[in-house]
Formats: C-alpha cells, sequence, structure tokens
C-alpha cells in the first residue's frame, strides 16, 4: 500500500509530464491558423498591366489566376503564365513564357518555374527551369541551369544576371557554347 505524501508525489510527477508533453510553439500555431485562414480569390483569362511613371513596362496573362490572402498574401498561376515586356515607345522587348508563376504582392516579385523561355525582340532564346523576375528592380535571374541560343551561339551555363528585356545578361558560370556559324573545314 502506498502512503498518502507518495500518492501526492506521484499525482504531481505524472501532471508535469502531461503539462510538458503537451507544448506547441506560437509560431507553429499562427504558422497554421494563417494556412487554414486564408481566403483564394480565383480568376480566369486574366490580364495584369505593369507601369511605372504612367508608362506601361509589362503585360502579364494567364488563364488562371489564384489569389491568396494570407498575412503574405502572393497571386499564383498553376495554368501557365506570360510576361511581356515594353520599351518606352510600347514595343516588344522581350517576352517571357512558363508553366507555372507566383507573385509576391509585398515585393512583386515573380518566380516562373516549369519550361520557362524568354524570348527578345533580337530573336534570342533563353531556356530554364526556374526565373526571378523582379519588377521594382528592372531585373530577371536565376541560379538554375540556363541555355541561351543566338544566332550564332548557344551558350550552356548555371545561373543568369539580366535586364528584363535581355539586351544585357551575364550567365554566371558557363559550362559550354556551340558555335551555329558554318564550319570552314567543310568549304575545303
Amino acid at each position: 500500500m502506498i502512503n498518502p505524501p507518495a500518492r501526492i508525489l506521484i499525482v504531481v510527477a505524472l501532471f508535469l509530464i502531461t503539462i510538458t508533453g503537451c507544448e506547441n510553439s506560437l509560431t507553429e500555431i499562427k504558422k497554421i491558423s494563417t494556412d487554414i485562414d486564408a481566403t483564394v480569390e480565383t480568376a480566369e483569362n486574366i490580364e495584369i498591366l505593369y507601369s511605372t511613371d504612367a508608362h506601361v513596362r509589362a503585360r502579364l496573362t494567364s488563364k488562371e489566376l489564384k489569389r491568396f490572402v494570407t498575412r503574405k498574401p502572393y497571386l499564383e498561376f498553376n495554368k501557365g503564365v506570360s510576361v511581356t515586356f515594353f520599351d518606352e515607345q510600347l514595343i516588344q522587348s522581350s517576352k517571357l513564357t512558363a508553366g507555372y508563376g507566383r507573385v509576391d504582392e509585398q515585393t512583386n516579385e515573380m518566380i516562373a518555374k516549369n519550361n520557362v523561355e524568354v524570348l527578345t525582340s533580337k530573336n534570342e532564346k533563353l531556356n530554364t527551369e526556374e526565373l526571378i523576375w523582379d519588377s521594382k528592380n528592372k531585373k530577371i535571374y536565376s541560379e538554375q541551369f540556363v541555355t541561351i541560343q543566338t544566332k550564332d551561339e548557344i551558350i550552356y551555363g548555371d545561373g543568369i544576371e539580366a535586364n528584363e528585356d535581355m539586351t544585357n545578361y551575364k550567365i554566371k558560370k558557363i559550362r559550354g557554347t556551340i558555335s551555329l556559324k558554318d564550319d570552314p573545314l567543310k568549304n575545303n
């Protein structure tokens, strides 16, 4: 038979074990409640114009837009996205297409994924699996494998930084190039 002071000690010990075993951090609770409380707005066949200083800089189109209204609101384009960039005279300077896109509404930064392609007005083509468009700084960049095809060569590399019309770009780590010009040995 257990004496009364020992019983109290056992009950208190079990109570303390139960309390410490059921603990959630405040950040975990906020994250779960934010995900659950998110409002989703959906639109089809959308067009969004981006402008600065009363000049249209880009036109974004998609078959479907989902806007998630959370503490960090964002737009999601699950059915593909296309962004056409314009110069000051409203002439198309480049066009970005991707199978998926996501725009952070606070920073206006877009992540494009899945078969990303940028075609320039000079018929140069960039291909990658992920590209980030920073609309505030008018830049595009990636850390992923990229391929750029010009009229003279194909360049392979890892990572790229460029202005949004691709008139000025830098491949971070070039893996190789293939010349598309005629081979001088074939003419002999």
